[in-house]
């Protein structure tokens, strides 16, 4: 962890408001959770998927209304640049957050690629299993292999997904080096790359507090982003990437340049 997650992460409790965030934020989240959780979940099914509600579907309105809502009980502002692609596309982020996911969602329900760890962290498991994502176990040539081929077949289906390329999530501070690998089921597919550039924290800055710190389990950082004071949390859907059959790894890096001077942050 660098210095200043550390010197961050130590000033939390010097931070006199926080208990009087938890007061308020705490029961708004219970009831999100407990009365307009189960009232999305049940929005998934195939008679709301053909239901039209302001030019969407009732079932991806839902999603994205609940994922919205779950962002701002963080109290997190929630601040869009740019507009989705419609239709199939693969979005590539930088990773910062374990929100990311209902970041994304809030804007414009996506089949994620996401580590198979999620799928056993305590309610955002569970939901992100029924949002359609899909779980890799990093470093098993076998599971990549198999989410390459579930990621080919719903861009094929018309449906978008969304990667992180870096293959973890980072401080925000920099953005790691993405895998080329992933790019090559947009190339499979014949569907376009846009990068989504996102960021949380004040005055175009990210705040050091809201990533996980070194071996930082989820109900600690949790807690943390619980209290934090109010910030913006920012998404940026960039210019696509036009494809480059053969050369993946130029997809790669210039979807990751794209995001880095967005951004604004250094290159590792």
């Amino acid at each position: 962890m660098n210095s200043s997650v550390e010197s961050t992460v130590e000033a939390v409790p010097q931070d006199r408001w926080r208990p009087l965030r938890y007061v308020v934020r705490a029961p708004l989240l219970l009831l999100h959770i407990l009365i307009s959780g189960p009232l999305a979940l049940f929005s998934l099914n195939p008679v709301a998927a053909r239901i039209r509600v302001g030019g969407t579907t009732l079932e991806k309105f839902m999603i994205r209304w609940w994922s919205g809502a779950l962002v701002r009980r963080f109290g997190f502002r929630i601040r869009r640049f740019g507009e989705p692609l419609p239709g199939a596309v693969l979005y590539v982020a930088n990773h910062i957050s374990w929100l990311d996911i209902e970041l994304m969602h809030s804007q414009r329900p996506v089949s994620f690629v996401a580590k198979s760890e999620i799928e056993r962290w305590p309610f955002v498991g569970w939901l992100s299993s029924r949002a359609g994502t899909i779980f890799h176990r990093r470093g098993n040539t076998d599971s990549l292999a198999s989410v390459m081929a579930t990621v080919v077949e719903r861009l094929k289906s018309g449906e978008p997904v969304g990667v992180f390329p870096e293959g973890g999530s980072g401080h925000g501070e920099k953005v790691g080096t993405f895998h080329a690998r992933i790019f090559q089921t947009a190339l499979d597919a014949d569907v376009p790359v846009q990068p989504v550039a996102l960021r949380y924290g004040r005055d175009g800055r990210q705040d050091p507090s809201v990533p996980f710190g070194r071996k930082e389990g989820f109900f600690p950082n949790f807690l943390r982003v619980l209290g934090n004071p109010a910030m913006d949390a920012e998404i940026h859907f960039l210019a696509p990437v036009a494809a480059t059959p053969d050369a993946r790894r130029r997809m790669a890096e210039e979807s990751r340049a794209r995001i880095v001077r967005e951004l604004g942050c250094g290159d590792e």
